[in-house]
């Protein structure tokens, strides 16, 4: 294999079955990936003869002419990501197994599996069982499993009929082939009017709820969903945001196809580019709220009800942020009159107390809004303006007695499954990070980069926003060019050599791209 040369388009491989009818398989696949910003390339493993009212034949290739495309696409256009559908014979779950294990053997490739398999009325698409091979070769090399109920209920030979047993029956997938499972939810509403997909990774289960949309225009959808996945994990995407975003790019295809029919039968999902747009995104499910009873989420007795809705902050758009970790830094911004500032003490010592009140008198004194990092428990003590806690914190702090003393919140996110999921509490304003590599902390598995800044917070357009991690002087204007409405910074200022002069600049930068704006 000759090497790649390294471009801005990822590329992205599906192994599927082409759809004469255009509204599925490889011509789903391709579509997704040009959509989401991929190269595309295909081998084909049956030519089927379908439309949208009947499947006619599903005419399979021999396992040398699949072999021979799968091949000769690796010696010129190594894959990113690969997507999988429709294996139409033992042979070809074998023959694709193998090739997998060698080609991750020279480059970790993430891989997504669609199980096309089994019809929703029940009859199998394919030339006699191919569960034992699936299961025992084809899915240990797959990171993620994508099947929807008729198909998990084929890979587990469990019944499903409800919450509890959708889990159950993933997590034994899980545990036969050690792949993650995404269980799309067309097929059963547990709430009415909501469909919910899970996503089992071996160690947490989460539920992404849409709303239901009225569409006659829905072939393809399992194949898109699986695909947009794919090319998220193309794009660096980590798997849960690869999730929301491809439910979110499904749900757009729905509600924009619902007036476009095509065909006498079940027209093809729309693809309709990057999902922006909040309402087609997921609700990530938080244990304590009301309905998670029905997804099998409260199951312990002392679980916490959520809590939803934290005090306002004054403006939507923050301005400089820096985050200092002495009260001493506190103080000299204070004085050069910056607004927004964040107290993160990393080693507190034994003095702890003493440096939050001083903190806290500071803020008062200068009428700042002031944020203390992690240690809630003192801010609301202390009567601090509001406290700012990680993804980590959330579970552990008493949230109902941050929103009770009127504490502003903010909460940090990494991705675009975190952000859903911080949103969910309503807080007082979401950070969203690392924009780049910082020397604070190692975040290389959760680096956003501007795009998708952009793209985060095009979904919040009136919700405060920080971008925060690794923004430097010369970086300031791209960010601020999402129209983030905050920037965060550390090192920018304390590292500087005359942080006055650098914390000048800074202000002009985003003093220039938006003033105070009304208040929420």
């Amino acid at each position: 294999m000759r090497d790649q040369i390294l471009t801005d388009t990822p590329i992205v491989w599906t192994i599927a079955g082409s759809d004469s009818g255009g509204g599925a398989g490889v011509q789903a696949d391709l579509l997704t990936f040009a959509d989401l910003g991929c190269h595309g390339c295909s081998a084909i493993t049956a030519n089927t003869a379908q439309n949208t009212v009947e499947v006619v034949a599903i005419n399979a290739v021999s396992t040398a002419v699949l072999d021979s495309q799968l091949q000769t696409l690796q010696r010129d256009l190594f894959p990113i990501a690969i997507k999988i559908g429709l294996l139409a014979n033992a042979e070809q779950v074998l023959a694709v197994a193998d090739f997998l294990r060698t080609l991750k053997g020279l480059k970790p490739v993430p891989v997504i599996y669609d199980p096309v398999a089994v019809a929703t009325s029940g009859s199998g698409l394919t030339e006699g069982d191919i569960t034992a091979e699936v299961k025992s070769h084809l899915i240990p090399q797959c990171d993620l499993v994508t099947p929807n109920l008729h198909e998990l209920e084929w890979l587990t030979q469990m019944k499903i009929g409800g919450a509890d047993s959708i889990l159950s029956a993933a997590r034994q997938l899980y545990i036969q082939g050690g792949a993650a499972v995404l269980v799309t939810g067309g097929h059963l509403q547990l709430r009415p009017g909501e469909v919910s997909d899970l996503l089992w990774d071996g160690y947490k289960a989460d539920w992404f709820i849409g709303r239901e949309v009225q569409s006659e225009n829905t072939h393809g959808t399992g194949c898109t969903l699986s695909s947009a996945i794919a090319a998220c994990r193309a794009l660096g995407y980590p798997l849960r945001d690869a999730c929301v975003v491809g439910k979110a790019y499904v749900q757009r295809g729905l509600r924009l196809a619902a007036n476009k029919h095509i065909g006498a039968g079940a027209g093809p999902v729309g693809h309709y580019g990057w999902p922006l747009e909040l309402a087609d995104f997921p609700e990530v499910l938080v244990p304590g709220e009301t309905r998670a009873q029905d997804y099998g989420l409260n199951t312990q007795d002392n679980m916490q009800p959520r809590v939803q809705g934290f005090a306002e902050m004054d403006s939507r758009k923050l301005g400089l942020y820096p985050v200092v970790d002495s009260v001493e830094w506190l103080q000299r911004l204070a004085d050069q009159g910056v607004r927004t500032l964040q107290l993160r003490i990393k080693d507190p010592g034994e003095g702890l107390r003493q440096q939050v009140e001083q903190a806290v008198a500071i803020g008062r004194s200068y009428n700042l809004r002031l944020f203390i990092n992690d240690y809630w428990q003192l801010a609301i003590e202390c009567g601090a303006y509001g406290v700012h806690l990680g993804q980590e914190d959330l579970q552990a702090a008493d949230l109902a007695a941050i929103q009770s003393s009127g504490l502003k919140l903010g909460i940090s996110t990494h991705g675009f499954y975190e952000l859903l999921l911080a949103y969910r509490y309503r807080p007082s304003y979401l950070a969203i990070g690392a924009i780049y590599a910082t020397n604070t902390k190692d975040m290389s598995e959760q680096l956003q980069g501007v795009q998708k800044l952009a793209r985060m917070v095009a979904l919040l357009p009136d919700h405060p926003l920080v971008a925060i991690g690794g923004i430097s002087l010369q970086r300031v204007p791209e960010v601020i060019a999402t129209g983030v409405g905050s920037v965060a910074v550390v090192s920018a200022i304390t590292k500087s050599v005359n942080y006055k002069r650098t914390l000048a600049e800074l202000k002009a930068l985003l003093e220039d791209k938006h003033a105070e704006v009304e208040p929420c």
